[in-house]
């Protein structure tokens, strides 16, 4: 088995097809089709189902996309290790983000990071969930991984860089603004506002739900998933909302309000990455992320 198979199995899979994969890998269909045919000869098992014009990927089809990943990774490492020694710089890295820390610290490492490396190319992919960050990082769909939590991370076999930690703030809705002028408000001030609410299994829903539990008469009036909506629906008068105080610099140049909610509750930002065999790209950039750690 060589690694251009690999490489053209993967193609399929990201593509959701031949087609597309062809396209993307400058080759004729036939020709990526033959190859995909010989690979699952040397597997001796079939690698995808035919339904039509689509195509699924098997049983062990599944099994084999985290460790080809994995050996593609191992394998730029080596590369880019190599061509480091000749002063290459170029390349590409591969980073998936939790959206609060998405913005911040993510923004200001990119802006650090790509004035020392301009010629890396970032690709930034997207996760909601910290179980999200650790398994991509895991499987080498991504190198490095951003992740928030309320407890500080702490998982086996991955390399955990504590990065800090952002308090809940409150983003003032400006047409129910009632909170008076101080920078502060207690979880009981929510009570008789509409709020709109991430969704179930996010630290900004758990203040939420805790504050209902708690008695605290407020109201969900909009449960999102995406939460590049929430600033528009606070800016059109729909809510307040809890998020991250990473939201806050982009809040308060909308002319947003921020307060923060007390007593005070933390999310816990931190960088993934394997343990070893991370290319100098993603070397570099962890390097970056822990002055901005130091920083901060």
């Amino acid at each position: 088995m060589d690694t251009r198979k690999l490489k053209y199995f993967l193609a399929v899979v990201d593509h959701d097809g031949f087609n597309r994969a062809a396209e993307h890998l400058l080759i004729a269909q036939p020709s990526l089709s033959q190859t995909i045919a010989g690979l699952e000869r040397d597997l001796g098992i079939p690698l995808f189902h035919r339904i039509g014009r689509r195509v699924v990927l098997s049983e062990a089809g599944k099994e084999l996309v985290g460790p080809a990943r994995l050996v593609m990774r191992d394998l730029d490492a080596a590369q880019s290790a190599v061509q480091a020694l000749r002063g290459v710089r170029s390349g590409r890295l591969d980073i998936t983000t939790m959206p609060s820390p998405g913005i911040e610290p993510l923004t200001s490492m990119v802006a650090a990071y790509t004035r020392l490396h301009p010629s890396v190319r970032l690709n930034i992919g997207a996760a909601f969930t910290p179980e999200d960050v650790i398994e991509s990082v895991r499987n080498g769909s991504f190198e490095l991984g951003l992740a928030g939590s309320h407890e500080p991370i702490r998982v086996p076999g991955v390399n955990v860089l504590e990065l800090g930690r952002q308090p809940l703030i409150l983003i003032v809705n400006p047409q129910a603004d009632r909170f008076g002028s101080g920078n502060a408000i207690q979880r009981e001030d929510l009570a008789g506002h509409r709020l709109i609410a991430s969704q179930r299994g996010s630290l900004m829903r758990w203040l939420v739900d805790d504050a209902l539990a708690r008695g605290v008469d407020t109201e969900i009036v909009v449960e999102v998933a995406h939460r590049t909506s929430v600033l528009p629906l606070v800016l059109g008068g729909i809510g307040h909302a809890v998020m991250p105080s990473s939201w806050a610099p982009l809040a308060q140049k909308s002319g947003l309000r921020t307060l923060v909610i007390e007593p005070v509750s933390y999310l816990n930002v931190a960088l993934l990455s394997r343990l070893a065999n991370l290319t100098p790209a993603a070397q570099s950039f962890l390097a970056v992320a822990r002055q901005s750690a130091r920083v901060d």
